[in-house]
């Protein structure tokens, strides 16, 4: 009996013990691949400072898990498969992270995401991966994206043309994922519209001459040059070489353009009226609050894809901290509960909120900077195109193209 009643003393003791014992904290980190160097870098820096600012503001809010750190851990993808998949070797079994934002380039991402992610179990969100072929991709519910696929964009990129009366176009584009992807979207949607693509030429990226190029697409007689590339290669190659030629009137990109980096060697009163897309923010509050934290923070609100960055970051906070734990496994199906309805909602920068009602077992429902973002089956969300164009030497915002 001596040794019943002492086993249960010990037993309820330690029962006490566990009741009383404080929770543990949890230290996080999550990683970032992207282009840092190759033909967007001058896009990765803001993008990349946008999914900071939410790291910053979980741990400003008392932290994630019980108080632990949240940090974020960077690797440079180089807009390049083989690039990408080296990169996120190292993030996933290397630098052992939660998750991962990105990565930005479609190839990127699929690259980083077949060789590592996938078969290591975890989570991405691209906030800049807009090729259709992404949504396609045997991904086990781990990939995902916070910017509409090219498939809207090319749709609104052509509808913009026809509403200016542009009805002839000549079309290039880089010959990968994203220039194939985009370009497509654009010639389906602008020719049952009525537009006629007088010229339609994929190119090899990195280039220093496309002059051959241009004479195919300049005998074509459209006055009109399509450029679906990049800002820091062929894209301002081939716009700066368009110029010289001076064989065309009007220029147009997609977001792959809109970058500062495209006027080097340029003079940019010589493009101004350049018209672009790119995604941006719903009009509404959850647009504004965000607009409001960057600014605060020293971030410039608008730059392209930031405020798509920062809404991945925090919706994987989100998704840690109602899976409970820094594990991967889980966190997929967490990632659709936080982001979705029904829930209350959870504008930018409400993460000490969102930790109370998560703690409360209420749901939530995530309304980001990028607006609803309503992950489906696989893992896109809608999204608005907003209409860019050149004014005084710099890309500025138009308005969303309805």
């Amino acid at each position: 009996m001596r040794h019943i009643k002492k086993s249960l003393t010990l037993a309820v003791a330690a029962g006490v013990l566990s009741m009383a014992a404080p929770a543990v904290a949890q230290d996080v980190t999550i990683g970032f691949m992207g282009g840092f160097t190759g033909p967007i870098e001058s896009l990765a820096p803001p993008i990349f400072a946008g999914a900071e600012l939410a790291v910053q503001q979980v741990n400003d809010q008392g932290g994630i898990l019980d108080g632990g750190t949240f940090s974020i851990v960077s690797a440079d993808g180089a807009c390049d498969a083989t690039a990408a998949a080296n990169a996120t070797d190292r993030l996933v079994n290397t630098d052992q992270v939660s998750a991962i934002v990105g990565g930005l380039c479609t190839g990127e991402t699929i690259g980083g995401a077949n060789s590592a992610a996938i078969p290591g179990g975890v989570v991405m969100i691209s906030p800049a991966s807009t090729a259709p072929a992404l949504t396609t991709l045997e991904d086990n519910d781990l990939v995902f994206r916070t910017t509409p696929s090219d498939a809207f964009q090319g749709q609104k990129l052509a509808e913009l043309l026809l509403s200016k009366d542009i009805t002839e176009i000549a079309l290039t584009y880089v010959n990968n994922d994203y220039g194939s992807g985009f370009a497509s979207a654009v010639t389906e949607a602008y020719e049952a519209g009525g537009g006629t693509i007088a010229a339609n030429l994929a190119h090899e990226d990195g280039k220093a001459d496309y002059r051959a190029e241009l004479g195919n697409l300049a005998s074509s007689g459209a006055q009109t040059l399509v450029v679906l590339a990049y800002a820091n290669s062929s894209g301002q190659t081939l716009l700066r070489q368009a110029l010289e030629s001076g064989n065309f009137v009007t220029y147009v990109g997609g977001d792959g353009m809109v970058g500062d980096d495209l006027f080097t060697g340029i003079d940019a009163g010589s493009v101004e009226g350049m018209i672009a897309t790119r995604a941006g923010a719903f009009e509404g509050e959850s647009a504004t609050v965000y607009a409001d934290l960057a600014t605060a923070a020293g971030l410039t609100p608008n730059d392209v894809y930031a405020p798509q960055s920062y809404d991945a970051a925090f919706l994987l906070a989100l998704a840690i901290e109602k899976n409970g734990s820094a594990d991967r496994e889980g966190l997929s199906a967490a990632l659709r509960e936080v982001s979705s309805a029904p829930g209350e909602t959870i504008l930018p920068g409400e993460w000490e909120k969102a930790k109370e009602l998560i703690a409360a077992g209420t749901d939530i429902d995530y309304q980001g900077a990028g607006g609803d973002l309503d992950f489906d089956d696989a893992g896109d969300v809608d999204g608005v195109i907003v209409e860019m164009t050149v004014e005084g030497g710099s890309f500025v915002e138009v308005g969303v193209i309805e």
